[in-house]
């Protein structure tokens, strides 16, 4: 079984299409088809079922998927390993976050990495946390910004960068505007706008309402932060979003409405790496980016959630001030969090 075979078969299963795969990889449609032809016959096993628009994985197709993955992913650890041994960092850095991940300056992140090591190529893929994880355990990012509220998935393991809490942004005319804390459980009769099933925010907020017994009416789903927070604007629903998300620029002329204190609602984000430690060097040399949170600190007035890190003097200076700024620079040498699962939800 060549590694050729393996990295058309993938290109083919991750485009749905052996044109866009032939595209990807610069190579001739007829090259990639003889090769894909020639893996299942080594394998005995049909891997796509081909239609005129797009092809399908079989289950041996899936089944091979999940393995051809971490096996490329492993070849390119190994090369890049030979190159860190050698002093330099070259390869790939593929890097996963969703989109305005709160606590976490993705793009400032990918451009300091960028001008520090010009040799690497960086990938970027926006999607939900979800996904993003298990692209991780799969081998296909070599690290992702998550903000997962559920089991840790297999194969991952979580650094922690970041904890703030959840609150709620309304229109300055609503009826809760400028009140005091609320309870999820006074908010059943609200219409809501919210992110789409796959957003770790929104499976945040449902989970802390289904602790709360309570039911809520999702009116505007959407798929990007902005159009959330003019959609609340204008006076067409209310929103649970992380704290940092109500301390953007466009959120100014909103009003923000903390929960109770028994209500409060922990928003975790973390860097998502492979279980095994086998780290790229260039995801290593990411993460040493990363300042540890300090797991003393906790919000002030609400008992047992950590707060957002406080930016260093070095976080300041290369990122700039600002309250929902990114994790920053370790200083010399890695400085990797230690692993961490988040607890399970509470039993109502």
């Amino acid at each position: 079984m060549e590694l050729r075979h393996l990295e058309y078969f993938v290109a083919v299963a991750e485009e749905r299409h052996f044109t866009r795969a032939a595209e990807r990889l610069m190579v001739s449609q007829s090259g990639l088809s003889a090769s894909v032809r020639a893996l299942e016959r080594e394998l005995g096993a049909r891997l796509f079922i081909r239609s005129t628009r797009r092809v399908e994985l079989t289950e041996a197709g899936r089944a091979l998927f999940v393995e051809a993955s971490r096996a490329l992913a492993s070849v390119r650890s190994a090369k890049e390993a030979v190159a860190a041994v050698q002093g330099l960092l070259r390869g790939t850095l593929a890097v996963g976050a969703e989109q305005c991940i709160a606590g976490v300056d993705v793009p400032s992140l990918l451009a300091r990495f960028r001008a520090e090591h010009p040799g690497v190529e960086i990938r970027l893929r926006q999607a939900g946390s979800a996904a993003l994880a298990a692209d991780v355990a799969e081998g296909r990012l070599d690290l992702a910004f998550v903000a997962l509220s559920h089991a840790v998935p297999d194969g991952i393991r979580l650094l922690p960068l970041s904890r703030d809490r959840m609150v709620l942004l309304c229109h300055p005319g609503h009826r809760l505007a400028g009140s005091g804390p609320v309870r999820w459980a006074a908010l059943g009769g609200e219409t809501f706008v919210d992110f789409h099933t796959d957003w770790a925010a929104r499976r945040r907020t449902d989970q802390a309402f289904a602790e709360a017994r309570t039911e809520r009416r999702v009116a505007l789903e959407v798929n990007d932060v902005h159009s959330l927070l003019e959609l609340v604007g204008h006076g067409l629903g209310v929103a649970v979003v992380p704290r940092p998300v109500a301390r953007k620029p466009q959120a100014a002329g909103l009003r923000t409405v903390e929960f109770t204190e028994a209500d409060v609602c922990a928003w975790e984000v973390s860097a998502a790496v492979p279980d095994d430690r086998s780290t790229t060097p260039a995801a290593g040399e990411m993460l040493s980016y990363l300042d540890r949170l300090p797991g003393a600190d906790r919000v002030p007035g609400v008992p047992g959630v950590p707060a957002a890190p406080v930016p260093s003097d070095a976080t300041a200076a290369a990122y700039g001030p600002g309250p929902a700024g990114p994790a920053g620079p370790a200083g010399p040498g890695p400085a990797v969090p230690a692993p961490v699962t988040p607890a399970p939800a509470p039993r109502g």
